[in-house]
């Protein structure tokens, strides 16, 4: 009976592990099966621009997301200027925005009598502004539109180590007779590398994965290749050939964060010549430029396309009152508590496992099943597919069981199932990391005032961890409100979110319509965004 007690730990997490990694498995191992002849048209002619398209997109995101997040990380750690410390938690709201969402707005402003023309009409009457309106569609706008929805994640990380580095880092600056400027790129920011470098892999993985903007956009990438493989050619071979090729990416990305990682130092404000850093007071000039810098980043990753979505719905309320708004809310609400409630639990059980059996091929499985997050939704989705076609058929019609199909595929359990693997990372490393700051001794204690492994689960580590598994939840809910290609794909016949309801008005290319949804997503992940902020903050400036 003990002997089972301390099996049931490991084996759920190792259960847990493998089911997570079975996607990965499944686009490795599906990439030697035949395909259509439509593979051979694409290789000799459409591939490369797959891969030269999706290239150039990674390239200059990070490049415009690296200037934007570290230029707006810096500014409000070192400096006070008016609004700076507003700026500071506003600047975050971005991530409320999701990249499809921002590229209707850039359309929709920029376009052919769009907002834009309304008000020069408005301001200097009729003539013919078309003409000296610049356009921001193709890979312009898919870049401007990932990069001011994504930057987000290297300013949070850049501004948590800019915001630890020692007064002492800075005087040495100064000592040296370095500017300013200087002191900025020769020690601060060589010091911030780990921190940078972990946020653009994060950008990275996210603009590898992103399916709306760059389909709106019409731009040929991998991510669109592997959905029009499956949509229109409907090869599944097909598109998992494609996702072999953007598992690379992926993994080469996955592989230079962690090595970045192992070498990120973390400092703590010890009284060991630790210096704490002082804010400088801007004034007149300077304290204009900064607060320039900042309104601007904010105003156009969050203000300009809330305002835009919110035009539209002002000027055509129709579709307001159209939409089904009660049905799509309680739909998404649906979706977030079901997959919250799920994740959480498994990933308690995994990350307890891991603690109580202590084994090395066990955690290296858990490493693995994590990088899920790193994989486009798109890619699980039509893994999650394949796996199934090929177990009903291998597996369960041998049997002489009835097909699992329709259980799996277009149903709220395959979209939970794949939404469980898309953010099993978020869950699991958020309770790992809370699991950190329980000493092992505390375990022992348990065990010898006559706790069971399980009592000491439920009774003494579940309590500890109820701040982090609320801010886990937080940011699961905001992951799968977001979340548009795995929705798309597996959700089940007329079972819609405020992201698909948008997605398909965009791609009818009726953009008033696609406003309404898109203005409620934006507003409720901006209050969880809020709620999440909080946690942010604090942390960092403790």
């Amino acid at each position: 009976m003990f002997f089972k007690k301390i099996n049931f730990w490991f084996l759920s997490s190792l259960l847990v592990s493998i089911f997570v990694a079975i996607p990965i498995i499944t686009v490795f191992s599906s990439f030697f099966e035949e395909t259509s002849n439509y593979y051979q048209i694409l290789k000799d002619t459409f591939l490369i621009e797959y891969i030269f398209n999706s290239s150039i997109l990674l390239i200059s995101v990070l490049i415009l997301t690296f200037l934007l997040g570290t230029s707006a990380a810096y500014l409000v750690s070192f400096y006070k200027f008016p609004l700076s410390d507003f700026f500071k938690w506003a600047l975050i709201l971005s991530f409320a925005v999701p990249p499809y969402i921002y590229a209707y707005s850039l359309t929709a402003f920029f376009e052919n009598y769009g907002t834009l023309y309304s008000i020069l009409k408005s301001l200097f009457g009729e003539a013919n502004y078309n003409q000296s309106i610049p356009k921001f569609d193709g890979l312009i706008g898919a870049v401007l539109s990932l990069s001011f929805s994504l930057f987000a994640y290297v300013y949070i990380l850049s501004r948590a180590s800019f915001l630890y580095q020692s007064q002492n880092l800075i005087d040495l600056g100064r000592n040296l007779g370095f500017s300013k400027f200087k002191s900025f790129y020769s020690l601060i920011l060589p010091s911030a590398r780990p921190a940078i470098v972990a946020g653009l892999s994060l950008v990275a993985m996210e603009t590898l994965a992103e399916f709306g903007a760059v389909d709106f956009f019409s731009i040929n990438t991998l991510t669109t290749g592997i959905y029009n493989s499956w949509i229109t050619f409907d090869d599944l071979a097909f598109s998992n050939r494609i996702s072999f090729f953007l598992l690379l990416f992926i993994f080469a990305i996955f592989l230079l964060e962690n090595l970045s990682r192992k070498k990120a130092r973390y400092h703590s404000n010890t009284r060991g010549g630790f210096k704490q850093k002082e804010k400088i007071q801007l004034k007149g000039t300077k304290s204009f430029f900064a607060f320039t810098i900042c309104f601007l980043i904010f105003f156009l990753s969050f203000l300009f396309p809330l305002s835009q979505m919110l035009y539209w719905t002002l000027k055509f309320p129709d579709n307001l009152f159209d939409l089904p708004i009660i049905t799509l809310t309680l739909n998404t609400i649906y979706l977030v508590f079901l997959s919250s409630f799920v994740l959480i639990v498994f990933s308690l059980i995994s990350n307890y496992g891991n603690r109580v059996s202590k084994n090395k091929t066990l955690n290296i499985l858990s490493t693995l099943s994590i990088s899920g997050y790193a994989i486009p939704g798109v890619i699980l989705a039509v893994a999650f597919i394949t796996f199934i076609a090929w177990f009903d058929e291998n597996v369960i019609k041998v049997l002489g069981f009835f097909s699992i199909k329709k259980i799996f595929i277009g149903s709220i359990l395959g979209l939970v199932l794949v939404y469980f693997v898309r953010f099993y990372s978020l869950a699991f490393n958020g309770i790992k990391s809370g699991y950190e700051k329980i000493n092992i001794s505390v375990d022992e204690s348990s065990y010898l005032l006559g706790y069971s492994k399980k009592k000491t689960f439920m009774n003494i580590h579940v309590p500890y961890l109820r701040n982090s598994l609320l801010f886990i939840c937080i940011l699961i809910s905001l992951e799968i409100i977001r979340e548009l290609p795995i929705t798309l794909i597996l959700r089940p016949f007329n079972f819609e979110t405020f992201a698909t309801t948008a997605y398909i008005s965009a791609s009818e290319d009726l953009l008033e319509a696609a406003a309404t949804p898109s203005l409620f997503l934006i507003l409720i992940a901006t209050i969880f965004i809020m709620i999440t902020s909080k946690y942010i903050l604090r942390e960092n400036e403790k």
